[in-house]
């Protein structure tokens, strides 16, 4: 039996490998060549980059760009740096702006809707929308700032991404679902992953922290009675309300009467703490993939875990349950996988770092373990 003979190549393709090598000759040496590797296609140069790999890749990115390509930059077992050129170009599409404006309209009567609803006596003071113009102003401003946070550091990086699209709920506690923009190719390398990511929590909080304050200091303390639902504390919430008010709540039998200013701001912070759980594609699993690489999927289990036990510990406190049980669910489901960026050897820069570390901290200050529990005496 004779060996199979290897395909005839085109002379037009090896010309046009050739372009590539020299087109990034000054940038990256390369020792050999694969074609149709790892998939058919594709090709993969192996050597070493002659510049740091995280401030020259934008240049390479738009030389392989220009002959059709996508460099996907990566080390192999045996500590060789890959250079894959994906034969695909991520254009930004662009948004339909139409459906983002809609769902943010509604996203606005809907938390009027929710807004007016608090602490209203009547079904006639809660149908008057606009008397929850407080707490609409302030939820949408702070999950604003935490998706154009997100947006404006991807638009930085030339990561293509759409518009905020806003999710609103008018029968719920909180008016919205929340928020979200899509990425719609993928980040250059850790550092830019990292902006992304952190940029989102970080700019929310800026605009939660006073809010919270301000409703705070304007809200009354009231007696709470056994059996009736309050919303839990974070350490950082505990600690905004004994500076206003100077002691522990609840305690003694008082709690403080958010209103719905103070609302909105506890809203923020419990949106903050479940997008900074560090797994999967969450703003906390983008920073801990950031700083971690791929050792960050080992925060999978000891999440799940952890909510596992906060659900029967809650269970015993007469809290509500349902949230971690839906976010378990949700976990399970999406929860392993990570964004990992088209260069993925270079870390993060002692300034990015020392911000990362900071941005996981933050989960430990603003995670609500218990977000609704009964008073129990």
């Amino acid at each position: 039996m004779q060996d199979p003979q290897p395909p005839v190549l085109e002379p037009q393709l090896y010309e046009h490998v050739d372009e590539l090598r020299r087109a990034i000759a000054d940038l990256f040496a390369i020792t050999d060549t694969t074609l149709d590797y790892p998939e058919k296609g594709h090709l993969r140069f192996r050597g070493r980059f002659l510049r740091d790999p995280g401030e020259c890749y934008d240049e390479l990115r738009r030389r392989f760009e220009s002959h059709g390509y996508t460099p996907l930059v990566d080390e192999e077992e045996d500590g060789r740096i890959a250079l894959i050129a994906l034969p695909v170009v991520f254009d930004n599409p662009g948004s339909r702006w139409s459906i983002n404006l809609i769902l943010f309209l509604l996203t606005i009567l809907s938390t009027l809707f929710v807004g007016a609803s608090y602490g209203a006596a009547t079904m006639e003071e809660a149908l008057q929308i606009w008397r929850g113009w407080p707490f609409a102003l302030s939820i949408l401003l702070i999950l604003g700032a935490h998706e154009l946070g997100h947006y404006f550091a991807a638009r930085h990086h030339n990561v293509p991404v759409t518009l905020p699209y806003f999710i609103p709920m008018p029968l719920s506690l909180f008016g919205t679902l929340g928020a979200f923009i899509r990425l719609q190719g993928p980040v250059s390398n850790r550092r830019a992953l990292f902006d992304v990511g952190a940029a989102g929590p970080l700019a929310g909080l800026v605009f939660a922290v006073p809010v919270l304050l301000y409703g705070l200091a304007t809200s009354p303390l009231t007696q709470v009675a056994p059996g009736e639902l309050y919303e839990g504390n974070s350490l950082l919430y505990l600690l905004a309300k004994f500076a206003v008010f100077g002691r522990v709540l609840p305690g003694s039998g008082q709690d403080v009467l958010l209103n719905q200013v103070a609302w909105a701001g506890w809203v923020g912070l419990f949106v903050t703490g479940l997008n900074l759980i560090p797994v999967g594609q969450l703003d906390g699993g983008h920073v801990a993939y950031s700083l971690f690489g791929q050792r960050a999927k080992l925060f999978f289990w000891p999440a799940i875990i952890g909510l596992v036990l906060i659900i029967g510990y809650s269970y015993f406190q007469g809290a509500l349950v349902l949230t971690w049980a839906l976010w378990i669910f949700l976990l399970l489901a999406f929860g392993r996988v990570h964004a990992r960026p088209l260069e993925d050897i270079t870390d993060l820069d002692p300034r990015r770092r020392a911000l990362a570390v900071f941005t996981l901290a933050l989960f430990f200050l603003v995670f609500v373990p218990l977000p609704l529990a009964a008073v129990i005496r």
